[in-house]
């Protein structure tokens, strides 16, 4: 184990470069040629987070070769924000295994994790139960979940549409089921018997879906891409018509680790904030539905504390340098995680009138 100076000595590295945030991002922005230096304290910054996940992976906290529980693990999960421990914990690695995903220190493995174990807890992972997924591009959820018996209605954007040519180029888009068959999980004819999938646009989800007739929902990193704060939440307030009474809605989004201040409120992707997911409680509430309790700890490990910093991609889609840690980023000078939200479904019926 590392002594707790590093997790200062992380900060401060990380903080010096936020620092140059403004040129940074400019430079990005333009394609212009970062100053050598800053390149090169950058590509320290991953240098010294990829040493420092090799260790943990090499100590059997994670990474290849972790020992993962045969059977799930109950940790009655609440909504969350991505933290190290969680990657380092069991019931984590058994998803992981169940998934065919290696756990890393990275936040879209704990994202499709967090959903399965939410999702499990709740009894959604079992024969005759019916699932929605919202823009689910190429995720394994949907062809895993039917692995478990679960019929599911995968869906995403019309290619056509022009929020969808952004996730097409980057491999992130699905146009029909194809795309997400995945051959490690299950059989071909299982999943044609079980997963079928329709173009819908989350900003305005068709009124047949909206009759409560389904078990359990979910959406993975996409509510953020609406335009703005309001129609996300929006969207999760209308997802909400969707399921039966009792039924379980879980998301993940992006998050602002300033809990207070200026954050992104509209464009391609915006930062929720403390606030906003309180105030989404409360309309939840409101319409008969609950938000389960929500832990806002940013976690203690010295990987709650690393910022990865852009480029987090080289043109093969491979990280610039292997291993860094990705449970936190920088986002247009914000500093930015995952945060997981699970929502039992009241007695509401269809568009939020009272059943």
């Amino acid at each position: 184990m590392l002594p707790p100076r590093n997790a200062g000595q992380l900060r401060r590295a990380a903080a010096w470069i936020l620092g140059q945030g403004r040129r940074l991002a400019a430079g990005l922005r333009t394609g212009d040629t970062l100053p050598p230096e800053l390149r090169h304290a950058i590509h320290n910054t991953k240098l010294l987070g990829a040493l420092l996940a090799r260790q943990a992976y090499a100590e059997g906290r994670a990474g290849p070769g972790v020992a993962a529980p045969e059977h799930p693990v109950l940790v009655r999960l609440g909504g969350r924000l991505c933290r190290q421990e969680d990657i380092e914990a069991p019931w984590l690695h058994h998803w992981c295994a169940r998934l065919g995903m290696v756990p890393l220190y990275h936040r879209k493995v704990w994202e499709e994790c967090f959903v399965a174990q939410a999702l499990w807890e709740a009894g959604m992972l079992a024969p005759g139960r019916r699932a929605l997924g919202f823009a689910v591009g190429r995720e394994l959820l949907p062809a895993f979940a039917a692995a478990q018996g679960v019929q599911v209605l995968a869906t995403d954007l019309a290619r056509g549409e022009s929020r969808a040519r952004i996730w097409h180029g980057t491999g992130q888009h699905a146009e029909g089921a194809d795309h997400l068959f995945h051959p490690h999980l299950l059989p071909r004819e299982v999943f044609d018997a079980r997963v079928a999938f329709r173009a819908v646009d989350m900003a305005a989800i068709p009124d047949d879906l909206r009759r409560g007739g389904f078990d359990a929902l979910w959406s993975v990193c996409a509510f953020e891409h609406l335009g703005s704060l309001e129609s996300g939440l929006d969207f999760v307030l209308r997802a909400m018509d969707c399921l039966r009474p009792g039924g379980i809605a879980v998301h993940t989004t992006e998050y602002n680790l300033a809990e207070t201040g200026p954050t992104l409120g509209s464009g391609v992707t915006v930062l929720y904030q403390r606030r906003h997911i309180e105030a989404l409680g409360a309309r939840l509430a409101a319409a008969g539905h609950q938000l389960l309790p929500v832990d806002f700890g940013t976690g203690g490990g010295v990987l709650d504390g690393f910022v990865d910093l852009p480029p987090f991609s080289a043109p093969d889609g491979t990280q610039p340098v292997a291993d860094t840690p990705h449970l936190r980023k920088t986002h247009a000078e914000h500093v930015v995680t995952s945060i997981g939200l699970i929502i039992r479904a009241g007695a509401a019926g269809p568009k939020g009138e009272t059943a």
